[in-house]
């Protein structure tokens, strides 16, 4: 009994040498290929990288007129019609490139996939209609404003004839009341720097405004639009305000503000 049992379990190990040497004495006997195999996989990824790189850089102008012509949307079709391409590497070249810049993917029922690059110029149209941003009051460009009027009054008094100016300079006899050439004073300075803007403003304006244009129309920081913008006096707010008496009202859909 005991020697059959012997038998059994060298006859066991022996079914599970067998495998094991086969399969050492093949990979012994055909290593050189494996070792093929891998360097030409590995090879030719590489080849595949390069020529994705040399490939990329031909795509990427035309790329970037889509993008910019787009205001940073675009779609594997505007790709492929622009580029020549198919439509399979024209998404995989928009994959790669929404993985590299971090761009938003948004896929449209019946529509296909839409792919929006944030560039500054969407990035600051965007916060020109919806954001709240800090401008600097137009104070400084109406001192600049009085101060280019005197400086042209001046001038303008320096340019007459010295005939016309000893008219009205004072003689010996004549009292202190005939004096010189007045200059315009501060105030009527500022009334013709306020009829001058008043002027430029009853331009044909648009039927919309973004929210920077119509704080700088209505002479407020751009916040100040942004806080009001839903309140129920809005409306005669802006008209107190407007140079033209005109009443403006926010559109929540377009972000925009319309005249009333």
């Amino acid at each position: 009994m005991k020697e059959k049992s012997l038998e059994r379990g060298v006859d066991g190990f022996l079914i599970l040498l067998l495998p094991i040497a086969f399969a050492i004495v093949i990979f012994f006997t055909t290593w050189p290929l494996l070792l093929g195999l891998a360097i030409f996989s590995i090879g030719y990824k590489v080849w595949q990288y390069y020529q994705w790189q040399q490939w990329s850089r031909q795509v990427n102008p035309i790329f970037l007129q889509v993008i910019q012509a787009n205001q940073g949307r675009i779609a594997p079709l505007d790709l492929a019609i622009k580029a020549n391409l198919s439509a399979a590497t024209a998404k995989y070249y928009l994959d790669s490139k929404a993985a590299e810049f971090g761009a938003q993917r948004q896929e449209y029922k019946d529509l296909g996939t839409v792919y929006y690059f944030i560039t500054s110029s969407t990035l600051g149209s965007m916060l020109d209609k919806s954001e709240p941003l800090k401008e600097l009051e137009p104070a400084k460009e109406k001192a600049q404003n009085v101060q280019q009027i005197a400086s042209q009054s001046v001038k303008q008094a320096e340019s007459l004839p010295l005939e016309t100016v000893s008219a009205f300079s004072p003689t010996p006899n004549a009292p202190e009341s005939a004096t010189s050439i007045q200059l315009p004073q501060p105030d009527d300075t500022a009334a013709a720097t306020e009829q001058s803007i008043s002027h430029n403003q009853n331009q044909p304006l648009p039927q919309t405004l973004i929210q920077s244009e119509l704080a700088k129309r209505l002479n407020v920081y751009s916040s100040t639009v942004y806080k009001r913008r839903d309140d129920p006096d809005f409306p005669e707010w802006t008209r107190s305000r407007d140079p033209d008496g005109i009443s403006w009202g926010f559109s929540a859909e377009t972000k925009e503000f319309y005249r009333i």
